[in-house]
């Protein structure tokens, strides 16, 4: 493959600043995705998630699924499948869900804790690493497909208009 590999960093001083950033990556969003959430406890994936789904429109209760492995939104501008699967015991407790099933259906799949499955879940088309900053976050996006990269050269167009707080860097390696 000779795609180049598209990295955004960007530093969320704040919760508004996640919030923020999570408008601006829900705008360019295709309708179908995989993307996996990379970070330790308390570090914004359900946040950062939660945030996306209400920016697509859906104003229901926003629950983490970590009890239920999975809880879907529809409603909204994009369906949207939240995995959450740090109490996975084992990564063959995938299959007794229908993650296949829920992996085919025209929606955006955010999965938390991913290398609880790993061997299970397919290749992510975009990896969002979480990282404490000082105060904030540092959010890393790996994107593993030309549509991601347009969708992070996209996110940072939006985030640059206007904003000049956020400090985003750019990588193609």
């Amino acid at each position: 493959m000779n795609e180049k590999l598209k990295i955004v960093k960007i530093i969320a001083l704040d919760e508004q600043k996640m919030q923020i950033i999570a408008v601006a990556l829900a705008q360019n969003l295709p309708n179908k995705a995989i993307i996996f959430l990379d970070a330790d406890l308390g570090m914004g994936k359900s946040y950062l998630t939660r945030e996306i789904i209400r920016s697509f429109g859906y104003s229901g209760a926003i629950k983490s699924p970590t009890y239920t492995l999975v809880e879907p939104y529809s409603g909204g501008q994009k369906e949207v499948l939240h995995f959450d699967l740090y109490r996975l015991g084992d990564p063959e407790e995938l299959e007794f869900i229908g993650i296949w099933d829920y992996l085919n259906q025209e929606a955006l799949s955010f999965i938390e804790w991913p290398d609880k499955a790993k061997g299970v879940l397919p290749n992510p088309d975009l990896v969002i690493h979480i990282d404490d900053y000082k105060m904030g976050r540092v959010l890393t996006l790996y994107a593993k497909n030309a549509q991601m990269q347009k969708t992070l050269e996209q996110m940072t167009l939006t985030l640059s208009k206007g904003i000049d707080d956020f400090k985003i860097e750019n990588v193609t390696i």
